[in-house]
């Protein structure tokens, strides 16, 4: 945690300095973008779902989203867009108290890729008519089985084409070899955080899915940078000194679970406790995993890029997403599996056709459904959420 939070100031402040800077250039990218290529061309490159989450996590959000709503934004729809426009509205941010800094980074260019969803296009282009500046990104297929080579093409092509805007806006020329470079260390920086993960098969597992949500930020943050590398080869090397001396990420396990769909930011600690005093590990889930492209290849940049971003678990279909939890609760031997419900975003909810009576009835196992969100906390019940698990793990125990 120490490394985290250094790291994690060292990323704001050097943001901070670039956009006072008459030379550094900011460019804000959603998180499932391509980091690559903007730390390739130079940028400093700021993640506002990040921001999001902090805002989750800091219990600021229920408070800011109504001043989007304000502004024609729907409650319905997510909460990271609407928690952040209304910080920004309110001038307001995390930022403040964690480092001293009294705003977010002024964008240079903004940079989406809509593999999550359309809301990181819509929020994005709020940013670029306030701050008038570029607006570019990439549009990917989505529902996909089997992905076709024409559809890797097409991403890969329209990466490429952001380069022209990207040149104008740093006033530099693209350069591959330093291009090549940055998807390099992204790639090992996946690895790293992959191999991290995955030493939750072991049993007891030596952290659980509430650590790893706090120590995902780097992978997210820090794809394509050096620091990335350095910070999961120090994690991975106490998670493995953990799991050798059998230390576990709660005191007593019992049984085994996995989390299915988005954290709830602002209850992180209180249910992190419960499952804990339940004797119960949140093993793995889907959500971290999402920050793993080990598909990249710096011999062929463009086309791996497009490829990892594709193959994402969001952008895929009902038959693949169940192969892929099936997969998982071989990998992890769990007991369980808890869907999260996220009220304003459908496209990280997999509990909505059917999916956990399915999974439940192939895989044998029980399934629990809990109704939340990521950053509104109006949409979650503490009680009954309580209530719920509390009987899901008796249901365990019979």
């Amino acid at each position: 945690m120490p490394e985290l939070k250094k790291l994690m100031e060292a990323h704001f402040r050097d943001l901070d300095s670039a956009s006072r800077s008459d030379t550094e250039k900011v460019a804000w990218c959603t998180s499932v973008g391509p980091a690559e290529l903007l730390r390739g061309m130079g940028y400093q490159v700021y993640f506002p779902e990040n921001h999001g989450a902090m805002l989750g996590a800091s219990r600021m959000a229920t408070d800011l989203i109504p001043s989007a709503n304000a502004v024609g934004y729907s409650p319905d729809i997510c909460s990271y867009l609407t928690s952040d426009i209304g910080a920004f509205l309110q001038n307001r941010t995390p930022l403040t108290r964690s480092y001293n800094l009294s705003s977010v980074p002024r964008p240079d260019v903004l940079v989406f890729n809509t593999n999550q969803c359309r809301d990181v296009k819509d929020w994005f282009a709020w940013y670029g008519r306030h701050f008038d500046v570029p607006f570019i990104g990439v549009h990917t297929h989505r529902d996909i089985g089997e992905i076709r080579d024409y559809q890797i093409q097409d991403i890969a092509r329209q990466i490429e084409d952001l380069i022209p805007t990207l040149e104008t806006v740093s006033g530099s020329k693209f350069d591959m070899d330093r291009f090549k470079t940055a998807v390099g260390v992204s790639r090992r920086t996946s690895q790293l955080w992959r191999a991290c993960l995955e030493t939750a098969a072991a049993i007891p597992s030596p952290w659980t899915f509430f650590d790893a949500t706090i120590h995902m930020a780097p992978a997210v943050v820090a794809r394509g940078t050096q620091a990335g590398v350095d910070y999961y080869v120090q994690l991975l090397d106490e998670l493995n000194q953990r799991v050798k001396t059998g230390q576990g990420g709660i005191e007593k396990e019992n049984h085994r679970l996995y989390w299915e769909g988005m954290p709830i930011w602002g209850r992180l600690r209180s249910l992190s406790d419960l499952f804990a005093s339940l004797n119960t590990c949140v093993a793995a889930s889907t959500y971290c995993n999402s920050w793993i492209f080990d598909q990249l290849d710096p011999q062929a940049p463009f086309e791996s890029m497009a490829r990892a971003y594709t193959e994402l678990f969001i952008v895929r279909d009902e038959a693949y997403k169940e192969q892929y939890i099936k997969k998982c609760f071989d990998r992890y031997r769990l007991d369980g599996i808890l869907f999260h419900d996220a009220k304003t975003c459908p496209y990280n909810t997999n509990s909505r056709y059917g999916m956990p009576e399915r999974l439940s009835r192939e895989l044998s196992i029980p399934a629990l459904t809990i109704n939340g969100d990521l950053n509104d906390l109006r949409c979650f019940s503490e009680e009954q959420t309580q209530t719920n698990i509390e009987a899901f793990i008796e249901q365990l125990e019979e």
